[in-house]
């Protein structure tokens, strides 16, 4: 709200509730949403990491979110449906389901609170009561409507130009008073019988879209609470709708005291040189986690090239900037593998580039500057290995790789190769030093590298 970084105050002491915008279940997430999913994730863990005690809410929007964000097309769960030929609660409960998957594969905690928008039709409709009963209503052929015009502050958060807004509204904007009111409640279309629609005092409907927030988070979070999270496109229509209702319904006092908004991933021009652009469902122009894990990508090397952006600045997405974080990701989880191996108990954490990496997330949640500190710790060489391996599972409370489950990747080696092997073993073994070393170069050149132990020799691709 401030367009500042503030210090983090919150309402009761040691506690934190948080609330996210989830998914709209009409189809897959794509791996724009999931970079905001990542930031949440990350915001979580470090209020956690710093003492907190955090109530996560996230929403499920399963009914009610129309094609446009201004009430106007059909509602994309049942355009869904059809695109599926399945009812509307099939499609929400797979793609739920989906959702929920790609969180796993991504380490990210889910909310302790689910709330899907079909479970609490009955405090929608009791918030649009409310109000109705205030005055903040007007009914149209087609729904219910919040009449912004009866609020001084109406647009705060995007910091709407509302009288530009009213002089340049289309007259295709229909029965509306203003441009900027929206839909509370829709009416079903008359001869028209939809998959989710509910009796209400106003007639046979479905809720607007921002109304479910509201009322899920009043329900479960008070009338006040610290965090409210989603992407920037939710701050000039969804967010904006929800501080309107909300603040209207509960007396005009204010409702969230910090608003973090996670900033688009942009997919990169192709060879064309077209522009940048943001992924796009709707114009079918999205990648998923399941694509880039067919594709041979560990799902946390893209939570790793995520952290590798501040979550408030666009992050260009290309196939070479993803084998970079997938190299470097890979990098680390070796070093992870080696120094386990040296790891001991209460071993002291490398204080230095625990507070660096400390100060890094505290500042706004600044994660290249954190990655950047475990780098610098990795690279340390006055660090004992033991340290090393205690401070990365520290940090790792906060980054979510999950460190202490790291497996080694065990890749057959070719018969071809384990031949060379045995031959240079026998080589060694009759004194041909000369026809060993030329065994180890052909072994080399296929791209593996050898090591001979005190058990052994140890083959492994290069």
């Amino acid at each position: 709200m401030t367009r500042s970084v503030d210090p983090f105050v919150p309402i009761m002491p040691g506690q934190v509730g948080l609330y996210a915008c989830g998914l709209t279940v009409y189809n897959y997430a794509h791996i724009g949403n999931l970079r905001t999913y990542i930031f949440e994730d990350i915001l979580r863990r470090a209020l956690t990491f710093f003492g907190y005690q955090v109530n996560h809410v996230m929403n499920v929007t399963d009914v009610g979110h129309l094609i446009s964000d201004a009430d106007e097309g059909e509602d994309k769960m049942l355009l869904g449906a059809r695109r599926m030929g399945q009812l509307a609660w099939e499609l929400a409960e797979f793609y739920w389901q989906a959702f929920r998957q790609d969180l796993r594969h991504l380490n990210i905690l889910e909310p302790h609170i689910w709330c899907k928008a079909t479970d609490h039709i009955p405090q929608q409709i009791a918030l649009v009561q409310t109000l109705e009963a205030k005055g903040f209503t007007y009914t149209l052929e087609d729904g219910v409507y919040f009449d912004s015009s009866k609020l001084d502050d109406y647009g705060k958060l995007a910091r709407l130009d509302v009288a530009g807004l009213q002089a340049g509204a289309r007259i295709e904007m229909g029965q509306k008073r203003q441009p900027t009111d929206f839909a509370l409640w829709k009416f079903s279309p008359l001869g028209q019988q939809r998959d989710m629609e509910w009796d209400s005092p106003w007639g046979v409907g479905f809720p607007g879209w921002h109304i479910e927030c509201s009322a899920m988070a009043l329900h479960y979070l008070g009338e006040q609470f610290d965090i409210h999270c989603g992407g920037v496109d939710h701050i000039p229509v969804h967010h904006t709708n929800e501080i309107a209702q909300t603040e209207s319904a509960t007396g005009q006092k204010p409702w969230v005291n910090y608003w973090l908004h996670g900033e688009f991933l942009i997919i990169a021009p192709d060879e064309s040189g077209k522009d940048e652009i943001k992924m796009s469902k709707s114009k079918d122009n999205f990648l998923t986690l399941a694509y880039l894990e067919e594709q041979g990508y560990d799902p946390l090397a893209y939570r790793y090239f995520c952290l590798t952006g501040h979550y408030r600045s666009p992050l260009t997405f290309s196939w070479s900037g993803l084998d970079a974080a997938a190299n470097a990701f890979n990098r680390f989880k070796h070093h992870i593998l080696e120094l386990r191996g040296q790891a001991q108990a209460n071993a002291p954490l490398a204080e230095a580039h625990f507070y660096a990496f400390q100060q890094a997330v505290a500042d706004d949640l600044n994660m290249p500057r954190a990655l950047a500190a475990l780098w610098g710790l990795l690279r340390d060489a006055a660090v004992p290995s033991s340290s090393k391996y205690a401070t990365l599972l520290a940090m790792d409370a906060v980054l979510g790789f999950d460190v202490a489950n790291f497996a080694a990747h065990e890749e057959a080696v070719p018969a071809e190769v384990v031949a060379l092997v045995e031959e240079r073993a026998a080589a060694r073994q009759s004194r041909s030093w000369g026809r060993a070393d030329e065994l180890r170069q052909q072994i080399i050149a296929l791209g593996y590298s050898l090591e001979d132990t005190p058990t052994g020799p140890k083959v492994k691709r290069a």
